[in-house]
């Protein structure tokens, strides 16, 4: 991995400083982890604790005591050497006991020896200026630790391992290919490979602008992995979706009441699908009222509705099916997602509805999916959430969680401008017929925005490349 310059690190304030940091969370606990990293890390750590490594990633028991002398603990202490850590510096991490007086009275005796308290990702921000992580990489980690479901903890690791990272400078080099082949007949045309013949870099060009329009259309499900697809319970009130609401998460999130207008505002949890979480919204009943705090419940459901990726439309008969279905339709408005809607027929213990008619309406709505469901005895419920992961599937494509996803907005436009770019570079070159020096300034730019997608730094690629692909001077 390329390591950004040394003046950028040098020049972010407090970059020399020995900063200290609980890494685990604050409150009860059996254990506490303390992380120490910077130029004196060892020399603040070895005043602190009093049986200090011998060697590098060694694990000692030792005492800590406080600069007076008295004992705060019995740790179990680490040592890392530079640039075999975490953040490439010289790095302690003290395992203490958990609570709040014992890691607060450590982390204060290396604060009172010089150490600095570190502020939020400083740690990380450190591996990255140090050229141990890039900043897909760095962004992966903090996906990790917010990751809600089993699909967004398998695309942060896989970003963390760096897979985003080698789709992206693999796609740079294509961009560095095209403008090899560019630079080679502008500065080598007497060579005895003779000149490159314009169809094989438009070639290349339209095989790099397919991979990255590949990549690009990944944006989605890596949003819904790492958001969640929003799944909208909407309906009139009292048809049995706050019930539906606690069924499908397994627990009485949603009170549950006879008395219609009871959910006065969302409730929102998240299921982990397959392949990506579910965030379930239970709203506000659908109708029209004059309770100003009612209405206020329902403009909230309303918007949601408006922004769901896939509606439960929920009702205990077919009519209030059919009215679900409308209310959801006009809640939608011009300004809708457009969302697919699958009804929801509950309390399918209570009356049954024959089949043929919720299929007619299914078709009257043109509903994705029809479903029975019972909150009550469970009957309905696993196949109620395997019909919205194959309407999502439908609608948004399954993604392959093993290959590199786009999670994050700033990675939609950096490929977004890097197309762009090529699409200009491909317009200058060969329909507006501008020199070839022109042209190549939109791969470079393409290139930088690849480059800084990722926060690598280097120079002399497109002269490397020239002299690796050609037999230049020989």
């Amino acid at each position: 991995m390329t390591r950004p310059s040394d003046s950028f690190g040098q020049a972010l304030p407090g970059a020399s400083d020995t900063i200290v940091a609980l890494a685990t969370p604050t409150g009860r606990g059996a254990l506490s982890l303390i992380r120490m990293s910077g130029i004196r890390a060892h020399e603040i750590g070895a005043a602190v604790i009093s049986r200090w490594p011998k060697r590098a990633r060694e694990a000692v028991l030792s005492p800590l005591h406080d600069a007076a002398g008295g004992e705060l603990d019995r740790a179990v202490v680490v040592r890392y050497d530079a640039p075999a850590s975490f953040t490439g510096e010289n790095a302690v991490e003290i395992s203490t006991h958990g609570g709040l007086v014992v890691p607060a009275t450590v982390v204060a005796a290396f604060i009172e020896r010089g150490a600095r308290a570190a502020t939020p990702g400083e740690f990380t921000r450190r591996a990255v200026l140090n050229g141990k992580l890039d900043i897909l990489q760095a962004e992966a980690t903090a996906d990790l630790i917010a990751a809600g479901s089993r699909s967004a903890q398998r695309v942060a690791l896989h970003q963390l391992d760096g897979g985003l990272s080698r789709r992206i400078l693999a796609l740079r080099q294509d961009v560095l290919r095209i403008e090899a082949l560019i630079a080679y007949d502008i500065d080598f045309p007497e060579e005895d490979d003779g000149p490159i013949a314009p169809a094989q870099t438009l070639a290349a060009l339209v095989d790099l602008e397919g991979a990255l329009q590949s990549l690009l259309a990944t944006a989605r499900g890596g949003e819904l992995v790492r958001d969640g697809a929003v799944v909208v319970l909407a309906g009139a009130p009292n048809v049995g979706k706050s019930s539906l609401f606690n069924a499908l998460i397994g627990r009485n999130r949603a009170i549950v009441t006879a008395i219609p207008g009871t959910t006065r505002d969302a409730l929102e949890a998240v299921m982990d699908g397959d392949p990506w979480p579910l965030r379930l919204i239970d709203t506000a009943g659908l109708r029209q009222t004059s309770d100003p705090i009612e209405r206020l419940g329902i403009e909230v459901s309303e918007a949601y509705v408006r922004r769901a990726a896939i509606i439960l439309a929920c009702g205990e008969s077919i009519a209030t099916l059919r009215g679900a279905g409308r209310a959801v339709r006009a809640a939608s408005g011009d300004g809708g997602s457009g969302a697919p809607i699958v009804l929801v027929r509950t309390k399918s213990d209570v009356t049954r509805d024959s089949s043929s008619a919720l299929a007619a309406l299914g078709a009257e709505v043109e509903a994705a999916a029809v479903v029975e469901v019972s909150a009550e005895t469970g009957a309905g419920v696993a196949e109620l959430v395997t019909s919205i992961e194959r309407v999502l599937a439908a609608t948004d494509g399954a993604p392959d969680l093993d290959a590199p996803v786009l999670t994050q907005t700033r990675h939609r436009h950096a490929i977004a401008r890097a197309l762009d770019e090529l699409a200009l570079f491909r317009r200058a070159w060969r329909g507006e017929g501008l020199p070839a020096t022109i042209a190549a300034v939109h791969l470079q730019a393409a290139a930088a925005v690849l480059h800084d997608l990722i926060g690598a730094v280097d120079v002399e690629d497109v002269l490397n490349e020239v002299f690796r692909r050609f037999c230049v001077g020989k």
